[in-house]
């Protein structure tokens, strides 16, 4: 991958624009690296975080069925963070810093974890928007520039369209039920539009990071770009399920082709970044007490996996 004339970086940046992939062991820049461990290691806390809203439904799911779906969804969320972790720690992070940096803030995850889940529609919307906005962006990040981030969203995102299928079908089952059901989905798709579209990050003008991790190819897409497809997208079947877009400056636009949407609420989104959403503090503190009370199962596995190194070490030896 390195020539002789030229400069490291400048080498890295003729690899990655040929549309190869970078590997553990390839030389990177550190800038690089960091940009990685960040995005992967978010991604990651994202999914582990994102389990907790879910779950609170778990017990209360309206059906066998619905339990049963529910459960598998969120068993799919944290294979995701393990996949995700995995992916971080070939860059050279621990896992046991990333999720030190969670628990303590350093570390972000999505804004829209951070709200609540009141009523059974929640758990339709979550997987219809948000897991249709994960999927708008991490489709792009199955061509990501770094070959093991890339890897695990090809299964990643299989799992999320499933999910993102299941929450339509919810939806879709309460618009078309009584006006009760109905009023609870118009409801919750009012609470989750806009924390939806914030998903996505700043707008490009104030995204710090958009336009290195785009020139590196780990981005494919602007934020801007990438918001403007997902609501492109999402109102035609937010119109075929007869509910209404809580948004008076929704219209369409001939000449842009594409839709014209009102001004986002940043000061929500950046104060729920900063640790102060409805439920910020209350999903710190429910990993913690879970990560603790897990701290024997790491320990016995530790022990276990020290225990079979050991006994291989001494059949290797007695050969």
């Amino acid at each position: 991958m390195m020539g002789t004339n030229v400069s490291l970086e400048e080498n890295f940046q003729a690899y990655v624009d040929g549309e190869n992939k970078v590997e553990p062991k390839d030389w990177m820049p550190e800038k690089y690296r960091r940009t990685l461990i960040r995005q992967i290691s978010q991604h990651a806390h994202s999914e582990i975080i994102g389990m907790q809203p879910e779950a609170n439904w778990i017990t209360r799911a309206p059906s066998l069925r619905a339990k049963l779906i529910l459960l598998a969804k969120v068993q799919d969320e944290a294979g995701h963070g393990l996949y995700l972790y995995s992916a971080a720690e070939t860059l050279g992070e621990p896992r046991e810093t990333m999720i030190s940096d969670l628990q303590s803030g350093k570390a972000k995850y999505s804004s829209i974890f951070n709200y609540p889940t009141p009523s059974w529609a929640d758990m339709g919307t979550i997987g219809w928007l948000v897991d249709g906005a994960a999927i708008q962006n991490q489709v792009m990040l199955t061509r990501t520039s770094y070959g093991p981030y890339a890897r695990a969203m090809v299964k990643i995102c299989k799992e999320e369209s499933f999910h993102q299928r299941q929450g339509y079908e919810v939806v879709m089952k309460l618009a078309q039920g009584t006006p009760e059901q109905k009023a609870m989905a118009q409801e919750s798709l009012n609470r989750w539009w806009w924390p939806s579209l914030m998903m996505f990050g700043p707008s490009d003008d104030e995204s710090p990071n958009s336009a290195q991790s785009m020139k590196w190819k780990i981005k494919r897409k602007s934020n801007d770009t990438l918001r403007q497809e997902f609501v492109d997208k999402t109102v035609p079947q937010v119109e075929y399920l007869g509910l209404t877009v809580p948004d008076s400056d929704l219209k369409w636009n001939e000449a842009r082709g594409h839709y014209d949407f009102g001004v986002i609420n940043w000061d929500e989104f950046y104060n729920v970044v900063q640790g102060n959403g409805p439920c910020n503090k209350e999903r710190i503190a429910h990993h913690v007490e879970a990560h603790e009370e897990g701290a024997w199962v790491r320990e016995a596995a530790n022990a276990f996996a020290q225990k079979q190194a050991q006994r291989k070490k001494n059949t290797g030896a007695a050969a």
